[in-house]
């Protein structure tokens, strides 16, 4: 019994830290467990893909004997290499990734950390500059898109949530629970599933599940690379890439806004407060800054002596009306009441 209680004390005690710990576990088994299912999903098609390319580079050695092998292998090392700086041997005379708007797509991509790595530095100077560039943009980016997105939670999530609390008089974690739901609804519908249809439409190459894939990969800045829109176009099916590449960048800019939008909207959810505070070491209540300041001025007032208090000890004691007449009664006395004088206590105030 006494170690039952002992144990049951401790974990009173460390309910945070044990609570923490337990997250940290869960974290690593989720890791482990995608990359289990991961290996198991991608591994019979990659076998597959590499048994296919050695069938056709047997097959293209055999009807062309002037090549050998190992030249083959020097002409593949290259076009690899070139394919991982952006540079494709198919279509090489039509695309081009460091025109203007090619250029400004790239520099979206790097500061909001997408980074699709279709296109990357060539030269050493601008490899060198990227690092520059990224160092002092990514901060700027993040500073710029946390005040947007303050402004817009404060337009769109915060202010419809307390007018309809007070029209209603519902419950403010519930409503906020309904706002949060419908607005990610709206954001999937408008940035992910449509977006998804419009390229399904203009890339023809794909289908709509790797549209919705795109769409999904670049709005939460994963940004893999293995799809890019505008890479397969040609002059016929494009006739405008450089507007096409704008859109896809004014697309990606806004669409991240109203990801960040949605997140700080369920961030801010009464209930996921109160669960993230089971990990958290203080088991304290979360407070905004108002209250905060509230809280360090009432501290601050209770360690400086009160002046009221102080002039309430030089105060006389009024009685009141029927405290005299009791004590009229009991004394058998008829002193009539004379209340204090206002002109002294005044004084004294």
């Amino acid at each position: 019994s006494s170690q039952s209680n002992w144990c049951a004390h401790f974990a009173e005690r460390h309910q945070s830290e044990i609570n923490f710990a337990l997250l940290i576990v869960f974290y690593i088994l989720y890791l482990v467990i995608g990359a289990g299912i991961f290996s198991a999903i991608e591994l019979p098609y990659e076998r597959e893909l590499r048994q296919e390319l050695k069938v056709a580079r047997q097959d293209f050695l055999s009807n062309n004997t002037c090549v050998s092998d190992a030249q083959l292998e020097v002409l593949l090392a290259r076009a690899l290499e070139a394919s991982n700086y952006g540079v494709s041997v198919l279509g090489n005379d039509t695309i081009r990734n460091w025109d203007f708007v090619s250029a400004l797509f790239f520099t979206s991509t790097v500061l909001t950390t997408t980074g699709y790595g279709h296109s990357v530095p060539l030269s050493n100077v601008g490899k060198a500059f990227c690092i520059f560039y990224s160092l002092i943009g990514i901060p700027v980016t993040l500073f710029f898109l946390s005040a947007i997105v303050e402004r817009l939670v404060e337009l769109i999530s915060r202010r419809p949530v307390s007018y309809f609390h007070r029209r209603w008089a519902m419950s403010r974690p519930n409503l906020a629970v309904i706002h949060a739901t419908l607005l990610s609804i709206v954001m999937a519908l408008f940035f992910i599933f449509i977006p998804a249809w419009i390229f399904l439409s203009l890339e023809k190459d794909w289908n709509f599940l790797e549209s919705l894939y795109f769409c999904f990969i670049s709005l939460t800045t994963i940004g893999l690379g293995d799809y890019v829109p505008g890479e397969t176009h040609s002059k016929e099916d494009n006739p405008h890439p450089h507007l096409y590449r704008l859109a896809i960048t004014v697309y990606l800019l806004l669409g991240l806004v109203c990801v960040l939008v949605v997140l700080e909207t369920c961030y801010e959810l009464p209930q996921l407060k109160l669960f993230r505070r089971r990990f958290y070491k203080e088991k304290v209540q979360e407070l905004d800054s108002e209250t905060t300041n509230i809280i360090s001025h009432d501290q601050l007032s209770d360690q400086k002596p009160d002046p009221a208090d102080k002039m309430a000890t030089q105060l006389p004691v009024i009685s009141s009306v029927s405290q005299q007449a009791d004590t009229l009664r009991q004394n058998g006395t008829s002193t009539p009441y004379t209340p204090a004088s206002g002109t002294t206590v005044n004084e004294k105030l």
